[in-house]
């Protein structure tokens, strides 16, 4: 059996309320094993914990203040974040970053919430998911200096920090991410027949720095661009990677599934 993993989805989000049941059956008959589900608030950290509770072994959250729902970040928020890692189906600390495009946080205060979030994936050993956008050089400055800081301090989080999700930058920042030990998230923007230039940065990362991504119920992946994605379109990812990587779909799952694993390090019922 292939075993694909979708580590970054929203299966919570209200585009799911109608028929969560029959997407989650769908996903597993179209071979995934397991799910990652982060938050992007308070509510939806909690949400995604509810939703792991309810499916054991096969999904896990990940809990956190995304940059554009950061304007009311406090001190509590922070807390009640914390209060909310200990949850034992949270293995990430995530959707974190910054958001340069959307402008609804502003930058000081995105920069603040980001650092704050990442002392606290330090503070309990929980790798991190992020999300950048238009950002990418204050992404990787902060992250040299916090991973420069878990290396001296031994934490074991300095093999494996994080991942960043749905990479769209360009090669040399990959480069540098995986120098990092940081894995690469590729979503379905790599299957658009319009994206050569995704194309060629994903060929050009080894498959061991790779993971699986859909984002649904966003950037559905062709021929489903534009309607809701959900990740029982994961294989298609994994085609369009596998043909860039001129290797099998199994390979790439099973290279993947390994990373995930490696990363996330869930309690899996398969």
């Amino acid at each position: 059996m292939t075993y694909f993993t979708d580590t970054h989805c929203h299966i919570d989000f209200d585009r799911f309320d109608k028929d969560r049941v029959e997407v989650l059956i769908r996903a597993w008959d179209a071979g995934l094993v397991w799910i990652l589900n982060p938050g992007i608030d308070i509510e939806t950290s909690k949400a995604a914990i509810d939703l792991s509770k309810s499916n054991p072994g096969k999904i896990n959250a990940a809990v956190g203040i995304h940059p554009n729902y950061g304007k009311t970040w406090s001190a509590e928020m922070l807390e009640e974040l914390r209060e909310l890692s200990t949850e034992p189906e949270v293995v990430a600390i995530g959707e974190i970053g910054l958001d340069y495009y959307r402008e609804h946080t502003p930058h000081d205060q995105q920069r603040k919430m980001f650092e704050a979030q990442l002392s606290l994936a330090e503070e309990r050993k929980l790798p991190i998911v992020i999300h950048n956008r238009e950002s990418t050089q204050d992404i990787l400055n902060i992250l040299r200096i916090w991973v420069e800081g878990l290396r001296q301090s031994n934490n074991p989080l300095a093999s494996h920090p994080g991942v960043l999700h749905s990479f769209s930058a360009d090669l040399e920042t990959a480069i540098n991410a995986v120098k990092l030990n940081f894995f690469i998230g590729i979503s379905g923007p790599v299957t658009f027949t319009n994206a050569p230039d995704r194309k060629a940065i994903t060929a050009e990362i080894p498959l061991e720095h790779l993971l699986l991504e859909t984002d649904a119920p966003f950037l559905a992946p062709h021929p489903h661009r534009g309607k809701r994605n959900e990740p029982a379109f994961i294989p298609l990812i994994a085609e369009e990677i596998a043909r860039l990587h001129k290797t099998s779909v199994v390979n790439v799952a099973e290279t993947t599934f390994r990373n995930a694993m490696r990363l996330f390090k869930p309690a899996l019922i398969t």
